[in-house]
């Protein structure tokens, strides 16, 4: 199991990986930049050659960030063109500290065909005006929450294949959000017939990160609320049966379930973490 969560990168980005590091992370997730401003500081080199040595000293692999929230590749307003800046910005910055994966949100849109072409569109874009090596951008399973695009394995493979580039473009499976979109987790029979769907519609070789979350919120809900591991509506049974398919053994599997510590004041990432790898057959 390659397993991480989503860290911190307050006091400096090399901060994720000696949190990683901490809780005997094999991979981590993070954010490159303010993730709530469309710009940002330009990254000092300091603390660009600190991110690459604590990488390679702890070894952590791969390394997942996530695109800022506020963009929207579907937009057809001034908002389209933020956006497709804002994802540049990300790209030079992954790029520049040697960063595997972008997560992004593919957009949201009143119509979903025409968001689909605007999104692999500025996809296209995006690459055309960028020459140095960039990471591969992964598209995030949405839990279908109002306009948002991507909660259906069609329209990701959809906005895969109007890309140019198909080899830069995968998906991040963000298993409450599937959840809530009304991909069923709960069961072993129900694990099977989802990743089945996912391997027939879009392919299991492009899955390159999954979100590991349990939801609160019923099947098909449409709500995207995470919960701690087995706490939720997916529940232990069907992690179980989840992290032990053979398919995702070797995809880097990364907590974005809530932060913080228990009523006995135990962080909620090292509990999250020892649940998940105490289902993990032969542990």
């Amino acid at each position: 199991m390659i397993l991480g969560s989503h860290l911190g990168i307050a006091g400096g980005l090399s901060n994720a990986l000696l949190s990683a590091e901490a809780y005997g992370f094999e991979c981590v997730a993070m954010f490159v930049r303010n993730q709530r401003r469309w710009t940002s500081p330009p990254m000092s080199g300091k603390d660009a050659g600190a991110f690459k040595r604590d990488r390679l000293r702890t070894g952590i692999k791969p390394i997942v960030a996530h695109a800022s929230y506020l963009i929207n590749l579907a937009s057809e307003t001034e908002v389209r063109e933020k956006s497709i800046a804002a994802m540049i910005e990300d790209l030079a910055r992954c790029s520049r500290l040697g960063v595997d994966y972008l997560v992004l949100h593919p957009g949201s849109h009143d119509n979903p065909k025409a968001g689909i072409k605007l999104i692999a569109e500025a996809l296209n874009e995006i690459y055309e005006k960028h020459s140095k090596p960039l990471p591969m951008i992964l598209l995030e399973t949405t839990a279908g929450q109002g306009r948002s695009i991507g909660h259906k394995f069609e329209q990701l493979s959809a906005i895969r294949d109007k890309v140019d580039r198909k080899e830069k473009v995968g998906i991040c499976l963000d298993t409450a959000h599937i959840h809530a979109a009304g991909y069923d987790l709960r069961t072993p029979e129900a694990v099977k017939a989802t990743l089945d769907e996912f391997d027939r519609v879009i392919g299991m070789g492009k899955l390159k990160a999954i979100h590991l979350n349990d939801a609160k919120q019923p099947l098909g809900s449409k709500k995207d609320r995470h919960e701690h591991i087995g706490q939720g509506e997916i529940g232990l049974e069907g992690f179980r049966a989840f992290v032990n398919d053979a398919r995702v053994a070797e995809v880097p599997m990364i907590l974005e379930t809530p932060k913080g510590d228990d009523d006995d004041g135990k962080d909620w990432d090292a509990i999250n973490r020892d649940v998940v790898r105490g289902l993990v057959a032969g542990s």
